[in-house]
């Protein structure tokens, strides 16, 4: 003979299904919903911080500052140390001191050139300086600075950046866009 299973049972059960497969789903849209806005991502923060959003972000701004200056290596790297040539006059003028800075950056721009995060890890032979403030300075920085570029898309680069920056130069090859000579180090 059967057992009868009670209704309670049955809907106790039904219930506990339907509450698990609506928190996997959203779960799911969660983990997939694009989450780069500012009020979750912030425009300044550590790299390793926030990895999921880090990750959409890297994403969403794929196209790369080397393709936005039309494979050019040279203009890449002039735009390149302009900022951080920028970057290091801002904090001398605000009395923070980046000698001996050593950093990897992850920066990622809007079409105009305006930068909307920027993350950033301290190299293992960096002078020391405090979170707080390299997190300020750089706060301050982005809402002052915008890159001098424009691209039809949103663009990223990731680069290091070892301060004081001082540009190598020499009369053999020409930095675009005026400024100077870059030397290749071949010479």
């Amino acid at each position: 003979m059967r057992k009868q299973i009670p209704l309670k049972k049955i809907f106790l059960s039904l219930s506990l299904f339907s509450l698990l497969s609506l928190s996997s789903i959203f779960a799911i849209t969660q983990s997939t919903y694009h989450t780069t806005g500012d009020t979750i991502l912030p425009p300044v923060f550590l790299i390793g911080e926030y990895e999921n959003q880090y990750n959409e972000a890297v994403q969403d701004y794929e196209t790369l500052l080397f393709t936005v200056c039309d494979f050019d290596m040279d203009k890449a790297f002039s735009k390149w140390q302009s900022m951080l040539m920028e970057m290091n006059a801002f904090a001398v003028s605000n009395d923070v001191n980046l000698d001996g800075v050593k950093v990897w950056f992850n920066v990622f721009l809007e079409k105009d050139g305006q930068i909307s995060h920027l993350a950033y890890y301290l190299k293992p032979m960096s002078k020391n300086i405090d979170d707080a403030l390299l997190n300020a300075l750089l706060k301050e920085f982005i809402k002052n600075y915008k890159f001098p570029l424009l691209s039809k898309d949103k663009y990223s680069h990731y680069g290091t950046a070892s301060f004081p920056v001082h540009p190598i130069r020499n009369k053999s090859n020409p930095v675009p866009d005026g400024g100077g000579q870059l030397s290749t180090g071949q010479e």
